[in-house]
């Protein structure tokens, strides 16, 4: 087995080191958060992601921290990096981290590959390259290995996952980063640098412009009758289209797919080409998540100012507590600016969204979050909220006023018990 140094203690390094290290390589873990070091060599994990703390419990014979980059450097026969790559003013990804650890790589250190598992525009790789050769780092080689982990199920799209994308300049390298994912028994696709990173990009683009498109087919379904479930149903039957990402709702959000698809929008524009079909897809997705101010106007009346509006949800999707481009923060924001009283509740979130929006006013139960509310918000389909007792909630609520935002209730049950429902792509009901 290998000696990995997983440099970022984010969420896709600490995943891809517990991960490597539960496949048998001896595995060291940097980040230039001392505090963070500290308390993951106490044995807490910083992130909420379902499993991810046993595994790395689990692992501490081959698992160990360090804010140190010398000794991280010293023992890594293979240097992943797992940094962000975050968006700035320009819309290109700022590649500021990628760069900072490149210029702490160590002049002689004996053989070296340099993975990049972080999510960079195409060209990187080719960037890196040359500025490895003009420092005279021709013992440090360099590998595309770009990330599919899916936040609140990254341990098992790690352990499981549909192909490994290896993307190297040279057979040699492409072999060894390989042979590092041989006990997983997957697929791997060995490519040149640029295709693996624009790989990383086309994907997680496809899949946006997917749920932009049925949020598009959702609100004509409002305006015409039809219920979008069974509209996708129907194509997901298709096996040309398939049934993955037909989930009407109100927007993406996450540490991906909004950045990627606004980096490669970027990038293409940055090419000489204008990428329309990306333009249009970001503006759906920008307007869905306001379409709910609509729904609550409809049934509040068009002056929000005063009326209590509950948020069920906050974390962009369920099983994970990241709030990056969330929906929630949207709907909250413009709430607010509306002049409504936001109460909200998310099982795990709640720290990350009290430190970015201070004013909301938290719950400590769901329960809690609707007592005395005018309206209800589904805005992340947490399991615990499906199974809430929704005739205790029409029994504290001011106005039994419900928008599924994941259309994950169960609406007859609803209205049976006297709410007014209305989800997204379907018809509003009421007792």
């Amino acid at each position: 087995m290998s000696r990995v140094t997983v440099i970022g203690a984010g969420y896709v390094g600490l995943v891809t080191g517990a991960c490597l290290a539960a496949i048998g390589h001896d595995v060291i873990g940097m980040d230039v958060d001392v505090e963070k070091v500290r308390r993951l060599n106490a044995g807490e994990v910083p992130i909420y992601e379902p499993g991810l703390a046993e595994l790395v419990a689990a692992q501490r014979d081959r698992l160990t921290f360090t804010a140190d980059a010398t000794e991280a450097y010293r023992q890594g026969e293979f240097i992943f990096v797992c940094v962000d790559t975050p968006p700035s003013y320009s819309g290109d990804a700022d590649l500021s981290r990628i760069w900072q650890v490149i210029d702490s790589l160590p002049s002689e250190d004996g053989p070296r590959v340099l993975v990049t598992k972080s999510t960079v525009p195409v060209g990187t790789g080719a960037a890196i390259q040359a500025e490895l050769t003009a420092r005279g780092l021709a013992h440090v080689s360099y590998c595309s290995n770009p990330e599919f982990l899916r936040e609140g199920t990254a341990i098992a799209d790690f352990m499981h996952p549909d192909r490994v994308v290896v993307g190297a300049n040279d057979v040699e390298t492409r072999d060894r980063v390989a042979s590092l994912y041989d006990p997983l028994q997957a697929t791997v696709l060995k490519t040149d640098v640029p295709s693996a990173e624009m790989i990383k990009y086309a994907s997680n683009a496809f899949l946006a412009t997917k749920i932009s498109f049925i949020n598009e087919i959702a609100n004509v379904c409002e305006a015409t009758g039809a219920d979008v479930r069974t509209v996708a149903h129907g194509m997901g039957l298709d096996r040309r289209i398939g049934p993955q990402f037909l989930q009407a709702g109100i927007g993406y959000g996450g540490s991906c797919f909004p950045k990627d698809v606004s980096a490669l929008k970027q990038l293409a524009g940055n090419s000489g080409y204008h990428f329309q079909l990306l333009t249009a897809v970001i503006e759906v997705n920008e307007l869905q998540k306001r379409r709910v101010i609509g729904k609550l106007k409809h049934h509040l009346g068009a002056e929000l100012r005063g009326k209590r509006i509950a948020l069920l949800g906050l974390a962009f999707k369920p099983n994970t507590d990241d709030i990056r481009e969330a929906s929630s923060v949207v709907l909250a924001g413009r709430l607010q600016a509306e002049g409504a009283v936001v109460t909200a509740f998310d099982p795990v979130a709640m720290d990350s969204v009290a430190r970015l929006l201070p004013s909301l006013h938290l719950a400590t139960s769901a329960l809690a979050a609707l007592d005395g509310a005018d309206a209800c918000v589904l805005v992340t389909e947490w399991s615990e909220f499906m199974s809430l007792d929704w005739a205790q909630v029409r029994a504290v609520m001011a106005q039994p006023v419900v928008i599924d935002g994941r259309n994950a209730l169960d609406a007859e049950a609803l209205v049976a018990l006297g709410f007014t429902y209305e989800g997204i792509g379907t018809r509003i009901a009421s007792a």
